[in-house]
């Protein structure tokens, strides 16, 4: 493929590493954003996917790009793309994190795959981050981040059917901003309007993609305490904007429970699935 797009493969295999303890505070702060009562103290496992609070690059105010992003060639390949979205993920825990664990983050760039959309050409990068502590590898996240050309209209597919478990939501400028804070996310969709309606061709704030999957998962820490999460899946599949009502869903089955969100009209943003072990296993 041309389009700036050759040269991507020096960039597999791009590592960098960071180190830390898993601090309360920011626990705190995004148990307080989702209005959550049940802050995690000293010792307690940390809630599933809540990891991305943790171990992120410093980037100097030089390094950072146009879109508020590090600037492309550093960690991540230079897509000449215009947009950057993350299009699903991937998480496999095998322990928890726990508050006040010391850790260690491994990044690397493990897959670039060039591709023709419908809509024109597509660049997905597979980016993984391992989570370590003394006791070995505690987690392993795959993060699917797709470049691709300027905002087109899309109808996304429609998902009527209802979940024995649900939950409503509206997010506003306040759990975004607060959202891309604790998560270091500097892409200007989720914090500045104009920059995402005039630039990117949204029609307003654009709700995080890992927020709604924390919003998935959020769920079945409502519906199942007791519960523990040993893989989880999600796919993004159309993005939602600040205002919008959404729905969480959930459909259990035995240790798997599948789970979507849908917006106004039933459309639907994400989909994805958890798989579960009782509390007293073993992970």
């Amino acid at each position: 493929m041309t389009d700036g797009l050759d040269g991507l493969a020096g960039w597999i295999g791009r590592a960098r590493t960071a180190s830390g303890l898993i601090d309360p505070w920011p626990a705190a702060a995004l148990t307080a954003a989702l209005g959550r009562d049940d802050l995690p103290g000293p010792g307690a496992e940390l809630p599933p996917f809540w990891h991305q609070l943790y171990g992120h690059a410093a980037v100097h105010a030089a390094a950072t790009g146009p879109d508020g992003h590090e600037a492309r060639g550093e960690f991540l390949p230079p897509v000449t793309l215009p947009r950057r979205m993350w299009a699903g993920g991937r998480l496999v825990v095998h322990r928890p994190l726990r508050i006040g664990e010391a850790f260690r983050k491994a990044s690397s760039v493990r897959r670039i795959t060039p591709k023709q959309g419908r809509q024109g050409p597509l660049v997905f990068v597979l980016v993984e981050h391992r989570f370590e502590t003394d006791a070995g590898t505690e987690l392993v996240e795959e993060q699917d981040i797709v470049y691709r050309g300027p905002a087109t209209p899309q109808s996304p597919p429609v998902r009527p059917e209802p979940g024995r478990w649900r939950r409503t939501w509206r997010p506003d400028p306040v759990l975004l901003f607060r959202y891309s804070a604790l998560t270091y996310n500097g892409h200007r969709i989720h914090y500045d309007a104009d920059y995402a309606r005039e630039v990117e061709g949204y029609p307003g704030l654009v709700v995080h993609g890992p927020l709604l999957a924390k919003l998935m998962l959020d769920l079945v820490r409502r519906e199942q305490p007791d519960r523990t999460v040993r893989r989880f899946a999600f796919r993004a599949v159309s993005p939602l904007i600040v205002g919008d009502e959404l729905v969480v869903y959930g459909e259990p089955a035995s240790d798997v429970v599948r789970l979507w969100v849908a917006g106004p009209g039933d459309r639907l943003a994400m989909e994805g699935e958890a798989h579960l072990s009782s509390a007293g296993d073993a992970l």
